[in-house]
């Protein structure tokens, strides 16, 4: 499977279904983005403070795969 991306308003998340181990460090972390039972099951859009996106880049951190990254924006 392709790494597929989510767009945020201030990072995106892909993600690669082929990598996942499912150790669930990133539902722990941060269930308003992830959740399994939605389609899709990332939201990126629930991180749109500052805050909230710096939140979401270090439980993107600690997947233990890679199957999650970080897309940052371009800065304008």
């Amino acid at each position: 499977m392709a790494r597929k991306t989510y767009t945020g308003p201030l990072v995106d998340v892909s993600f690669d279904a082929a990598l996942c181990r499912h150790a669930a460090e990133c539902v722990r972390g941060m269930p308003e983005v992830f959740m399994p039972s939605r389609r899709p099951w990332i939201d990126p859009t629930q991180a749109d403070t500052d805050v909230a996106a710096q939140t979401l880049r270090d439980v993107i951190a600690r997947c233990p795969s890679g199957a999650l990254r970080v897309v940052e924006h371009e800065r304008r």
